[in-house]
């Protein structure tokens, strides 16, 4: 097998387990909005239990391409790829932990009655996990058209992200012995927001990846 061959395998097996990670996390977060949903404990203590898989198939991630680099010394797109790896891996493993934080926050509601019926937040949450695995999808095809696309959706969870809140901060003073739950319930609200938030960096390394300069989709 020629020296390319190699390096194209080898490329070929971190994108794969750059899409594993992506399945894990998206997992991760869908898992997390169901335990907020029925207030399960059980099932928001096994992501985090299970996270310690996605820190370690990231630092896994990140030691392949940073071996590939200095045995292959690649140089422009082929450069662009293995970079982007480590960079997506990074928002991936980032995503893992929103899941975990937002498991936490439900640990720490508890099994109290709820101040209203959770029903945006999975919708946002569902949007934001969609959008996750549209930037996974533009990542394996390289399309670029896509990767703008999730970007845009960004502007929908931010926009849904200040109602929630504006909502929850009326709720204080409406409820003051639900502060701590609302708190908790504002908290998950801003997890979210920032799993929509790293789609669309993943979003921005593809640009990177096929055009070779940096753009900023928040903008």
């Amino acid at each position: 097998m020629s020296i390319r061959a190699i390096f194209q395998a080898e490329l070929d097996r971190l994108k794969q387990m750059i899409l594993d990670l992506g399945r894990q996390a998206q997992e991760a977060v869908a898992m997390a909005i169901e335990a907020l949903k029925n207030q399960d404990i059980d099932k928001a203590l096994k992501i985090i239990e299970h996270d310690i898989q996605l820190n370690l198939l990231e630092e896994e991630i990140n030691d392949k391409a940073i071996l590939l680099i200095a045995q292959q010394a690649p140089v422009a797109v082929d450069l662009r790829r293995v970079i982007v790896v480590i960079k997506i891996s990074s928002d991936l493993e980032r995503i893992g932990d929103l899941a975990v934080n937002i498991a936490k926050s439900v640990i720490r509601i508890g099994s109290n009655q709820l101040i209203k019926p959770i029903e945006e937040i999975p919708r946002i949450a569902e949007i934001a996990n969609k959008m996750v695995f549209d930037s996974l999808k533009a990542y394996d095809d390289e399309d670029v058209e896509l990767a703008k696309k999730v970007a845009k959706v960004d502007d929908e969870v931010d926009e849904a992200y200040g109602r929630l809140i504006q909502e929850l901060l009326e709720l204080m003073t409406q409820k003051p012995d639900y502060i701590s739950q609302i708190t908790q319930l504002a908290f998950v609200c801003r997890y979210v927001e920032r799993v929509a938030d790293h789609s669309t960096n993943i979003s921005e390394s593809i640009l990177y990846l096929v055009k070779g300069k940096r753009y900023d989709l928040n903008e």
